[in-house]
């Protein structure tokens, strides 16, 4: 397999987490409502959590009942489990008892990049390739399901490309890769 670059940005990563244990979702808003560290929301007889925001990593989750979360936010994995440090930290301070270590699980990455600054022929790429869809109609991307690893591509005519669906920041990049090598294939890149 050929070694590519393809300036691969992580935009979005979702993750969520268990602290195994309960949280008076009420009781907490009341306490971090006027911490400057914090911006929290709390609207129970819209949503069933509340909102709570950190400044570093800047994150964003959902903060439930049960001791669930959701994050999101990050840009890299490493800020996930800062990000769930940090949060779990701040829940103590506000009598949140966390007993044991958090079971945190990478739900789904987002990441941008492009092909080298290549140019894509589109309607080359939805002929031959399986798994994707091209309206340009609709939508000026093709939407390519790669199946293997299991990721949905949104490749542009421009090279550019949104990657979705990734478990792990090595899975993001074997994805692209992998479309590369399809691509490459195909003779799907316009000179």
């Amino acid at each position: 397999m050929t070694k590519h670059e393809f300036n691969i940005k992580i935009q979005n990563i979702v993750a969520s987490i268990d602290l195994f244990t309960s949280i008076k979702l009420e009781e907490m808003f009341q306490r971090l409502i006027d911490d400057e560290a914090v911006d929290i929301s709390f609207y129970p007889e819209k949503f069933p959590g509340v909102i709570l925001k950190i400044r570093e990593p800047k994150v964003s989750s959902l903060v439930f009942s049960s001791g669930k979360l959701v994050l999101t936010g990050a840009k890299s994995t490493e800020n996930v489990h800062i990000g769930v440090k940090t949060i779990s930290e701040i829940l103590k301070t506000v009598g949140v008892i966390i007993t044991e270590e958090p079971e945190i699980v990478i739900q789904n990455i987002v990441a941008s990049g492009n092909f080298n600054k290549k140019q894509l022929n589109l309607e080359l790429i939805a002929l031959w390739l399986d798994h994707s869809m091209y309206e340009p109609e609709q939508f000026p991307g093709l939407i390519f399901r790669l199946q293997k690893p299991k990721n949905v591509l949104l490749l542009f005519q421009s090279g550019n490309l949104v990657c979705t669906g990734g478990k792990s920041e090595k899975q993001v990049h074997e994805a692209v890769a992998k479309t590369y090598e399809l691509l490459e294939e195909i003779n799907a890149f316009d000179l």
